[in-house]
């Protein structure tokens, strides 16, 4: 099966992140999938990201951290980059259907989703210092306007875990359903986009860009940051402690 699986109705593109054995992590193969779909995807009048067999998205594949290429992990971070500026600029509004959990990089893709559905049995959270990195492209930036400086700072910061429902008090998505009826629910947000005019909803949605393009010069430069930090002892230790499902135990601050 592909890692990236792509459906369409008439009138939506559907498309399901396909690597479940870790959680659909995205590569940059993957990235590079979902954002060409998203680039071709003008012909609909909607467009979904989901996850298969229970999972949402675990954010960028951990598995070659613990000996990471800078190269690699270059190409990682733009990889991700590119998959979130093309949910931004794709000219059709974006629905996170989020059937599991959402963590790290995944939280930060409904960050970038224009709507966002979940599963009531959907998580939300990042896992960035936990994990020896940091949420640079949305979480520590965008998802302040979503749901407020200090609780995007809490979310970025403790690598909490929130429910589906903590998700739609905070702000972060907009309904919740039972997980049965994830996918008709997100169909039916889908039909009553169809109903409106696509001219003015690109309209709409390009100046609903304000904060992202205002913030695209911070993502920047974070990755930036985080590409100097490849390699180091608590990135090491992060990603080594995960695979070996363990807490991590960090250098001490110099």
């Amino acid at each position: 099966m592909p890692d990236v699986i792509i459906e369409s109705t008439p009138a939506t593109l559907w498309i399901r992140l396909n690597r479940p054995e870790r959680r659909n992590a995205f590569d940059p193969e993957m990235s590079a999938a979902v954002a060409d779909a998203l680039d071709d995807a003008s012909a609909y009048r909607s467009v979904v990201i989901t996850g298969s067999e229970g999972s949402f998205c675990a954010g960028g594949s951990l598995a070659k951290l613990s000996e990471p290429s800078p190269k690699e992990m270059r190409r990682l971070y733009r990889g991700s980059l590119r998959l979130f500026d093309s949910i931004r600029n794709c000219p059709r509004p974006v629905i996170a259907a989020v059937n599991g959990a959402a963590a790290g990089g995944g939280n930060e893709l409904v960050v970038a989703c224009d709507l966002a559905v979940a599963a009531r049995s959907a998580t939300f959270g990042q896992t960035g210092p936990r994990v020896g990195s940091a949420p640079v492209t949305g979480a520590t930036n965008v998802m302040g306007v979503q749901i407020g400086e200090k609780r995007a700072k809490e979310m970025a910061m403790l690598c909490r875990r929130y429910s589906a429902q903590q998700a739609l008090d905070l702000g972060l998505i907009n309904e919740v359903v039972d997980d049965d009826k994830l996918e008709e629910t997100v169909q039916s947000w889908c039909d009553e986009i169809s109903a409106l005019s696509p001219r003015y909803l690109e309209i709409t949605k390009t100046s609903s860009n304000l904060w992202w393009n205002a913030a695209r010069d911070s993502f920047s430069s974070g990755l930036g940051m985080l590409n100097q930090a490849v390699g180091s002892p608590d990135m090491i230790e992060g990603a080594t402690a995960f695979l070996e499902k363990r807490r991590a135990v960090f250098p001490d601050p110099q």
